[in-house]
């Protein structure tokens, strides 16, 4: 068994989740060795800026992906939502693992869910997604923009500049603080972003020796949601600068899709649903976008796109 070069992102949460694919292929593989390098992606250089501003998708994984592609390493371990729709021709996603729970949550010094927070409260997020569909539900809310890694977002939830920090269930149930949570913030306030909860596992594409791993590390299940999801992005053309939520859900037989488009301040909000069989997971997200655009988001996404 050969010897792999992960690359990672060299935050916290970022390590945690590399840390978990390689324990787990290991587990599977005990004579494959595996050495982790971080890469610092541009998301990760400018934090003065809010990220619907820097105005590019693939902010926190196209260095990582150069180094996949130049050899510097076998694969890479990133957060499904951080994942553009469309990737470089010579790479792939290799596996997508389980996915752990989708849900935005509401983390607050005040010790308050969303509907009991005071008139005015200030929340930080680092979400366009999830500051539009907060507005929509309570517009008089004031959403902050909110940069840093995990750790740091959740140290200023502590602090008086903000009532409380919308982020996602996902890291803080893995850098064990879910002690923290407020409040799990029901789908029916905030859809999750694509992918949300999700890893991703990206590879190249020609590398036969590394998928045979790979393919231990997929979960089906995960993979099919995940999948509509991003089809249904994709066909939105969506990204970090759009604010679109997507769930997916596998109800017995039948994945169960949710979508969302939202203008930024919140005043206008088309969401929609579309269901099937599971193995029509990516034309139930194409559905479920064309439905979404005839219902307005069109329009809306016009909107956002020249703001």
């Amino acid at each position: 068994m050969r010897k792999f070069t992960v690359g990672s992102r060299e935050s916290a949460l970022a390590m945690w989740q590399t840390r978990w694919v390689v324990a787990t292929l290991k587990a599977l593989f005990p004579d494959a060795e595996f050495d982790v390098i971080n890469i610092k992606t541009q998301g990760d250089k400018i934090l003065d800026v809010p990220l619907a501003k820097i105005g590019d998708k693939g902010l926190f994984v196209k260095e990582l992906e150069k180094a996949l592609s130049d050899g510097q390493i076998d694969f890479a371990v990133h957060s499904m939502k951080d994942m553009p729709t469309a990737l470089p021709e010579d790479l792939t996603i290799g596996a997508i693992t389980e996915r752990e729970d989708p849900h935005d949550v509401l983390i607050s010094r005040l010790g308050v869910g969303l509907e009991q927070l005071p008139q005015g409260a200030r929340l930080g997020t680092s979400s366009l997604r999830r500051s539009a569909q907060l507005r929509h539900f309570r517009p008089d809310l004031r959403l902050l923009d909110l940069r840093g890694n995990l750790d740091t977002r959740l140290r200023k939830a502590d602090t008086e500049e903000f009532d409380g920090v919308i982020v996602a269930a996902a890291g803080v149930h893995r850098l064990e603080h879910a002690a923290r949570i407020t409040q799990y913030i029901p789908y029916t306030i905030c859809l999750p972003a694509v992918g949300q909860g999700a890893l991703a596992v990206e590879s190249r594409r020609d590398d036969r020796k590394i998928q045979p791993l790979l393919d231990r590390l997929n979960h089906e299940p995960t993979r099919l949601c995940v999948g509509a999801e991003r089809a249904l992005m994709n066909a939105l053309e969506g990204g970090c600068q759009i604010p679109i939520g997507a769930h997916a859900e596998l109800q017995g037989t039948t994945l169960v899709l949710d979508g969302v488009v939202a203008s930024l301040d919140g005043s206008t909000l088309v969401r929609a649903q579309d269901s099937g069989a599971p193995s029509e997971a990516l034309e139930i997200g194409q559905r479920l976008a064309a439905r979404l655009i005839e219902m307005g988001a069109g329009e809306i996404l016009r909107e956002v796109r020249g703001e």
